[in-house]
């Protein structure tokens, strides 16, 4: 019998819903001083890290409650030490939202991104303690902004405080009446440097590169597999190439192994015995951000599928990043695309052009490597902006 991962998915959600008042009531220390930050799956916690980390450095009299509604956020961060207690959001009811805060009685509650909870934010709201949206992004096709989208726009009222990532979210906010808004910029700048500043070295990765350039594909779906993969069997000799794959189940790892006709190695099997291999394929979880540094060339996946992965952490390093082509909603892939730090391609001849052009001219590469860096650290900053408001607007006045 075959199980869907969402059906299992589903389960994890409703025994962990079940059990979040168990763990806030097991983990509460009554007296202390609470912030409640929630996140809706592991890419918002990534971008709500910066600031999280920020409280936690800055105001170390509060204690933080992290709340997840996605079982992908949960069950990799529920042991997460930069906060104290961390449960899924259970179900969004009056009941439930009046139970958390009358337990947790948190002074300032951040929302990451994309998340409107009706009664969680009205309940919070209605109480008159501070409530931000950090990192939040709006298109002209969200709801909010339809002619049907009255009780959505109501949802956002409740915030106390938006920040937005750029200059548009903030005038299609303004065109609904709400001027409560800073532009930030997005923390996942901060957060990808972060991770860069402290990236580990790998011993295998700089055994299996060699004197050699290498390509590394990271967080790769099946489609940019295949063609990648093409590629690699007519061009071994180009250089280098490392798969990362979003999946890393054992059934899913074997299937892209067969798709070489040369020799590739697990990450888990390597040996200085195996540098012949032209192809490694990483089987684990949580080392991609920085085996990243050892690339000469990056592409990140999903272009194909839902929309591409995080490409900021390729960027960081100053290395070109290539990608699918549905990446028209991700304003970092069409940026870097403008700024020449990152090309898209959507099949095997795109794919041969853009990675050529860019390993075959060094003058291009160079300009190209130096957009990516550059665009990055440009735009870092959001968590000191946030940082400041809360400083002036919350902690000055309690």
């Amino acid at each position: 019998m075959l199980i869907s991962p969402f059906s299992s998915k589903a389960k994890l959600l409703v025994r962990g819903r079940r059990n979040s008042f168990r763990i806030i009531r097991n983990k509460l220390r009554p007296g202390d001083r609470y912030v409640w930050i929630h996140c809706a799956s592991l890419g918002e916690f990534e971008q709500g890290r910066p600031v999280i980390e920020a409280i936690r450095k800055e105001y170390p009299e509060f204690r933080i409650l992290l709340t997840f509604f996605s079982p992908s956020g949960y069950e990799i961060r529920k042991n997460y030490p930069g906060a104290d207690i961390v449960c899924y959001l259970p179900s969004d009811t009056e009941r439930n939202a009046a139970r958390l805060l009358d337990a947790v009685q948190p002074e300032l509650v951040l929302f990451v991104k994309y998340e409107y909870w009706n009664y969680y934010l009205k309940a919070v709201a209605g109480r008159g303690i501070p409530l931000l949206l950090v990192s939040a992004l709006f298109r002209r096709d969200q709801v909010f902004f339809r002619w049907y989208g009255g009780f959505f726009r109501k949802i956002l009222e409740q915030y106390s405080h938006i920040f937005v990532q750029d200059e548009g979210s903030a005038e299609r906010l303004e065109s609904l009446g709400i001027t409560n808004v800073t532009v930030s910029g997005d923390t996942r700048f901060d957060r990808v440097l972060e991770i860069a500043a402290a990236a580990k070295s790998i011993p295998q990765i700089e055994s299996f590169r060699g004197d050699e350039k290498l390509f590394l594909a990271g967080s790769s779906w099946k489609p940019d597999e295949e063609i990648i993969a093409g590629y690699i069997n007519d061009n071994p000799g180009r250089m280098k190439w490392i798969f990362a794959p979003h999946e890393t189940d054992d059934s899913n790892i074997e299937r892209l192994i067969k798709l070489f006709r040369v020799k590739c190695v697990k990450f888990s099997e390597y040996s200085d015995r195996e540098k012949d291999a032209r192809v490694m394929v990483i089987d684990n979880v949580g080392m991609l951000s920085s085996a990243y540094r050892y690339a000469f060339i990056a592409a990140v996946g999903g272009g194909f599928g839902r929309g591409i992965h995080n490409i900021l952490e390729a960027a960081t390093w100053g290395i070109p990043v290539l990608f699918g082509p549905r990446h028209e909603k991700f304003r970092e892939a069409l940026s870097l695309i403008y700024l020449g730090g990152a090309r898209s391609f959507k099949n095997y001849d795109e794919f041969k052009s853009v990675f050529e052009d860019l390993s075959d001219n060094p003058v291009l590469y160079e300009r190209s490597a130096l957009a990516a860096s550059e665009y990055v650290r440009e735009n870092a900053g959001a968590t000191k902006k946030i940082m400041k408001w809360i400083s002036r607007e919350v902690i000055n006045n309690t």
